[in-house]
């Protein structure tokens, strides 16, 4: 059977992609094959020519990310840190700029003393991105998973899953309200991070159709200025959080100076900084609770 060069039909799609509006249209292309392929991005070269059958399989891929369907749906994976997550429909796809508010987490964690069995909680937590890439980054941390969505809390109970499948350590998923007053009491005054990617969009946001079309509305809305849940978050952050413990919270690039000042209203929280994304867009917050 006649092989086919792989590299004109990324073209191909490259271009399909961009007139789509797809973003990365070029980045897509060659993830899709990748995927299919069974390796790495940068191994593509590697693979000039493949079978008619796979080509056509590519196609049918191509063309749904053309209608727009999220790259992560049709891959089923998203990453975190150093792990995969499994993802699709029902639960919100993890984003690359939630890396930096992971990365704020793990360097906040290496100030604590060696000999000190970290607490952490996330609050939000969805497919379960940040409190495994904690896990798996942090294997002695205790980690705390809160997610109120019962589809989103299957999705993370499958990651959880998968991840201890590989070896790493369990967290605790709890299925609760992250603004519930009584959450998580037991740990009061005990938790040295909280993190969290809550809903934050202002209600009315025009988005993509990858976003506004696949991830669920109740992930991404946060009420008229898009802190409502971040609102009813602050009390139980304040509470959970030892003196000294930090909390990072992500955000829209609208209101991250309102996100700052919500945590210095009442004095509870020092060191409060607003943390840029890599193209300079606000991105989180994060503060230090008062000793």
């Amino acid at each position: 059977m006649t092989r086919i060069a792989l590299r004109p039909a990324i073209n191909e799609a490259a271009e399909v992609l961009r007139q789509a509006g797809v973003h990365s249209p070029r980045a897509d292309a060659e993830q899709l094959a990748a995927h299919l392929l069974g390796v790495e991005r940068t191994r593509l070269v590697l693979v000039p020519l493949v079978e008619p059958a796979l080509l056509e399989r590519y196609r049918d891929l191509v063309a749904r990310r053309a209608r727009r369907i999220p790259l992560q749906h049709l891959t089923g994976v998203a990453a975190m840190g150093e792990i995969d997550l499994a993802v699709g429909p029902g639960v919100f796809v993890p984003r690359p700029e939630t890396e930096l508010l992971f990365a704020w987490a793990l360097a906040f964690l290496e100030t604590l003393p060696h000999d000190h069995q970290p607490i952490v909680v996330d609050l939000c937590t969805g497919s379960g991105a940040l409190a495994l890439a904690i896990a798996h980054a942090r294997p002695d941390a205790q980690v705390h998973a809160v997610e109120l969505d019962a589809k989103a809390l299957e999705w993370a109970r499958r990651n959880a899953d998968n991840r201890i499948a590989d070896g790493d350590t369990a967290i605790t998923l709890h299925s609760d309200d992250a603004t519930d007053p009584a959450l998580l009491t037991e740990l009061n005054g005990r938790v040295d991070v909280v993190v969290s990617n809550p809903p934050y969009i202002p209600d009315g946001t025009a988005l993509d159709p990858e976003v506004a079309d696949h991830d669920p509305h109740r992930a991404l809305f946060g009420g008229a200025d898009g802190l409502d849940v971040i609102r009813g978050m602050i009390p139980g952050i304040t509470r959970l959080l030892r003196p000294g413990g930090a909390v990072a919270i992500e955000h829209d690039d609208s209101n991250g100076s309102e996100l700052a000042a919500l945590l210095d209203k009442d004095g509870e929280f020092v060191e409060i900084v607003e943390h840029p994304d890599l193209a300079g867009r606000p991105r989180f917050v994060a503060g230090v609770r008062a000793r």
